[in-house]
């Protein structure tokens, strides 16, 4: 009878070769079980390191871009809600006008023009967290320096009364589109600013004021300040349609950034993220390979030449 050798050293090494391996194996299915991402790494992602970063960076452009777009949407809406209250004087104005003209009386006409001059006023110098809203790049100072009709009809020339700077505020939407949605208190208002001041400035002079029935003097004015009126008017409601626009250019902008983002974003994730009942089933059958080798290693261990010597 023979007995075979057993190589106890090098079955030893072999198994503490395959635990190393269960233990590497069983530590990658913990973190992938913990952080839900297949590395924590780029020398775990290998050859797709490159084009998940580049999805990813495409992304965060794609976030930062929106995140504008929605902050110049904002300005937009209130812009928006603010020129459908500038055609509105723009309207009363005009309908003062007419109404004067048509009872020959202006007895109420320079009271209601002040009214809506100090209106027009609080409209151009209005404000909001970043400055005033419609003194382009010079926007912490308010673009309106006159505070009466009478201030205005003392000035040289309507453009004296405003300060605004010429460059209005744009948004970028995209790698190479940007979006102009600043509005100028000196474009909006010279229009309406002009009919008032040409009203003010009959009125001080020698055919005023208008107190009563209209002279025939005042009602030929009156009647040839219709006109202009109406065409202040319709550019409110041009600069108005033009700001809806841009809103709308705007808003399609965003909701494509958004999506575009969305898509990145998932293809990182496709690239990143385990499939978590996946990564749980390697877990567990880490864990039962691992502990396997523990029991052969420890059976090993305990072998011996006398396991296989007959008993006398």
């Amino acid at each position: 009878m023979t007995i075979d050798r057993i190589g106890s050293y090098a079955n030893a090494q072999l198994m503490f070769g395959y635990i190393m391996k269960a233990e590497n194996a069983l530590d990658i299915s913990n973190r992938q079980v913990a952080t839900g991402k297949i590395a924590d790494n780029y020398a775990g992602y290998r050859d797709k390191t490159a084009i998940m970063e580049a999805a990813r960076s495409s992304s965060a452009r794609a976030d930062a871009n929106a995140a504008a777009a929605s902050q110049a949407l904002a300005r937009l809406d209130v812009q928006d809600a603010q020129l459908s209250q500038l055609s509105e004087l723009a309207n009363e104005i005009r309908t003062a006008i007419t109404k004067a003209s048509a009872d020959r009386d202006g007895t109420s006409l320079m009271s209601q023009l002040e009214a809506y001059f100090d209106q027009l006023v609080g409209v151009m110098n209005s404000k909001d967290a970043n400055g005033y809203i419609y003194a382009g790049d010079n926007n912490q100072t308010a673009p309106v320096v006159v505070s009466s009709l009478a201030d205005l009809a003392a000035l040289p020339t309507v453009a004296d009364a405003f300060v605004n700077g010429p460059i209005k505020t744009e948004v970028k939407i995209g790698d190479s589109q940007n979006v102009e949605v600043g509005l100028l208190a000196s474009d909006l208002a010279t229009d309406l600013f002009d009919v008032l001041r040409q009203v003010a400035q009959f009125d001080a002079g020698v055919d005023g004021p208008f107190s009563g029935t209209t002279t025939p003097a005042q009602q030929t004015f009156l009647e040839s300040m219709i006109p202009t009126a109406m065409t202040a008017q319709r550019n409110v409601n041009a600069q108005a349609a033009a700001n809806g626009i841009h809103y709308q250019t705007v808003k399609q902008a965003m909701e494509q950034l958004e999506a575009s983002s969305v898509v990145f974003k998932g293809f990182v994730a496709n690239i990143e993220d385990v499939d978590m009942a996946e990564a749980l089933a390697r877990l567990n059958q880490n864990q039962v390979a691992l502990q396997a080798a523990f029991q052969v290693t420890s059976t090993l261990n305990r072998l011996s030449l006398l396991n296989y010597l007959p008993i006398a």
